[in-house]
């Protein structure tokens, strides 16, 4: 593996090509081999999108696409439920969307399971 580069955010060794993104499987990070890793589409820096790829800022009204329970509980946030005034988060661990659903209270979201309102 001559052309394999080390992943810039954790500097593993163990990196792969998919498509025109280069993937780290440690760290999960992506970049693109032409930005020499400076991977804007999928940096946090670049922005949170919504499952259809529109970008997604504070404030913004989103559209939950489908079921899903609420960990530690027996209720659901139903598809189709709207949350406004969404707050973007840095979370790691995919929560990037801090809100309050009305009859649930405040929660964190996947940006994969929502779309832009």
């Amino acid at each position: 593996m001559d052309d394999a580069m080390n992943c810039p955010k954790c500097n593993s060794e163990h990196t792969y090509q998919d498509r025109g993104l280069w993937v780290c499987p440690e760290c999960a990070h992506e970049w693109s081999a032409e930005g020499g890793g400076a991977g804007a589409e999928t940096s946090p820096e670049a922005g949170v999108h919504d499952a259809h790829g529109n970008l997604l800022a504070d404030g913004d009204s989103v559209i939950v696409i489908k079921d899903l329970k609420v960990k530690g509980s027996s209720s659901v946030v139903k598809g189709g439920t709207k949350v406004r005034n969404i707050h973007l988060t840095g979370a790691t661990d995919g929560h990037n969307i801090a809100c309050k659903i009305d009859g649930i209270g405040a929660m964190n979201l996947k940006s994969e399971f929502v779309k832009k309102a």
